[in-house]
């Protein structure tokens, strides 16, 4: 047998509210309608529902237990209604997204714990790719955001960008490095050290080289390649290798005080680190709350870094 799930409802709130007026105004309808709606339940069920002749109204042990199967529709409906809201504000739903390792581990990573602290209920699935690949995975559905390093002229003509952090690079060594703490550098100075070289499909591998040529470095030893940003990281602070790195990801490592930038000028790349997303794609309240919080966290990081004065003057 089939029941009405609003028929249930009706009866959960007229015997928990003690009657018919009071069950309707719990649930504003009137008290007509509520009525016919118990008539209809009763002649369904063909059984009665409350005791006749009682007042107040008192359940039969069968109005008792479809009662408690209405408290459940009630608490569904409710539960529906918050999910739906919580979706609605962007409280609430999943997130897929893409980015560079070095970039998502070294900076994007800690801001997304702190924003899954404040939205438990938002699910972020991550996985790693450098912008083109990623934003064609997003063109295939594959994937909701890219969060990437970038130049700002070249973003596709289907996608939007948003810029959490501007591209700035340095030269980094260890905290054990001969050169760690000197306040000026000479070029014969770096020219004798190896180098950690970034994954050859990785922008900052472009950088690397790009940079060497500007102070003049044209022959380079690498004598470390590829790797996770903490591979990077663990060769950099036990070797005396050197690596060009985005500031962004220097300054989350300051705290560990395991590697640091060098006072050497370099030219910065035309690139920003930012949030893709295509232009076709719904923009969801809780991809927009994502963003929202990013580009505040990377305000904050902004202001309260040395980023802005972090590379000195190059003293040939």
């Amino acid at each position: 047998m089939k029941l009405d799930p609003r028929h249930l409802e009706i009866l959960a709130a007229i015997v928990d509210e003690g009657g018919l007026t009071e069950g309707a105004v719990r649930l504003g309808r009137s008290q007509p309608s509520v009525s016919r709606s118990l008539a209809l339940l009763e002649e369904r069920v063909g059984e009665p529902l409350f005791e006749k002749g009682k007042r107040p109204l008192r359940p039969t042990e069968l109005g008792h237990a479809l009662a408690h199967e209405g408290r459940m529709v009630l608490a569904a409906g409710a539960s529906a209604s918050s999910i739906v809201s919580a979706y609605a504000s962007g409280k609430q739903g999943l997130i897929r997204l893409a980015g560079p390792p070095i970039f998502m581990d070294g900076v994007i990573s800690p801001m997304l714990a702190a924003f899954q602290t404040r939205f438990p209920d938002i699910r972020i699935e991550q996985s790693y790719g450098y912008v083109p690949e990623a934003l064609q995975n997003t063109r295939t559905g594959g994937l909701d955001i890219v969060i990437g390093p970038i130049n700002p002229g070249a973003v596709p003509d289907d996608a939007d960008f948003e810029e959490l952090l501007p591209g700035r690079n340095v030269i980094a060594c260890g905290a054990l490095h001969p050169l760690a703490g000197r306040t000026s550098i000479r070029l014969s100075d770096i020219a004798e050290y190896p180098w950690i070289a970034p994954p050859p499909e990785s922008p900052l591998y472009q950088d690397l080289r790009a940079t060497l040529v500007s102070i003049g470095i044209h022959d380079i030893k690498v004598s470390f390649s590829g790797g996770s940003l903490a591979s990077i990281i663990n060769v950099l602070s036990q070797t005396s290798a050197l690596t060009v790195l985005p500031q962004s990801v220097l300054d989350a490592q300051k705290r560990e005080k395991q590697v640091y930038s060098l006072p050497v000028r370099i030219n910065h790349p035309k690139r920003s680190l930012g949030i893709l997303q295509l232009k076709s794609t719904r923009r969801r309240r809780s991809i927009e709350r994502l963003t929202r919080f990013l580009k505040n966290e990377c305000e904050m990081h902004l202001s309260s870094s040395a980023m802005k004065g972090a590379n000195q003057v190059w003293r040939g």
